[in-house]
C-alpha cells in the first residue's frame, strides 16, 4: 500500500473515530438531561420561586437577579433586583421569560444541547432543575456566551 493510501486511511481512522467520541459526549449529555427532566418532573412541584442570573452580552445586568414565581406553569411574578416589578409591556419581560420556569430552562438547554457547539451545565442535585448553564452557541465567535444561574429555589406548596 502506498504512503498516500496509508495517509487517507490514518484520516478516515481519525475522522471515525472523532465521531464516534462526539456521539458519545452527545449521549452522555442527552441521558443525563432525560434522567434530571424525569428527576424534576416526578418531583411535581407546582409552585414555586427561584434567583435567576441572567449574564450575557447584553443590557440588562444591572436588574439581575431576577426573582421568578411561577404556578402551575405560569409567570406569577418577576422582579428585578432593584425590587421592580416587571410586566408584560415591559421589553425585559420577553427576555426573562425564555427562562422563567422550569419547563422554560429545560426547553432552552435542550435546544443548546443540539444546537450550540459547548453546554456546560450542572444539575439540582435534590429536584434535577438546571442550576447552572453556560452555553456557547459558537465557539470561535466573540459575545455569543450566555450563563445561567438558579439559586434560592423555594417550594411555595
Amino acid at each position: 500500500m502506498s504512503s498516500i493510501a496509508q495517509g487517507e486511511k490514518m484520516k478516515k481512522t481519525i475522522l471515525l473515530v472523532l465521531a464516534l467520541i462526539l456521539t458519545a459526549c452527545s449521549a452522555s449529555a442527552s441521558a443525563e438531561f432525560d434522567k434530571n427532566r424525569i428527576k424534576w418532573q416526578d418531583a411535581n412541584i407546582v409552585h414555586y420561586r427561584y434567583n435567576i442570573f441572567v449574564s450575557c452580552f447584553c443590557a440588562f445586568r444591572d436588574d439581575m437577579p431576577m426573582t421568578v414565581e411561577i404556578n402551575n406553569g405560569e409567570v406569577v411574578s418577576i422582579t428585578s433586583v432593584k425590587g421592580n416589578v416587571i410586566t408584560p409591556s415591559d421589553s425585559l419581560y420577553e427576555v426573562v421569560k425564555n427562562y422563567a420556569g422550569m419547563d422554560a430552562l429545560f426547553t432552552q438547554l435542550k435546544d443548546a444541547l443540539t444546537e450550540a457547539d459547548k453546554v456546560e451545565v450542572t444539575y439540582d442535585p435534590t429536584y434535577g432543575f438546571p442550576a447552572i448553564l453556560a452555553i456557547d452557541q459558537i465557539e470561535q465567535a466573540m459575545d455569543d456566551e450566555l450563563y445561567i444561574t438558579v439559586d434560592n429555589f423555594e417550594i411555595l406548596k
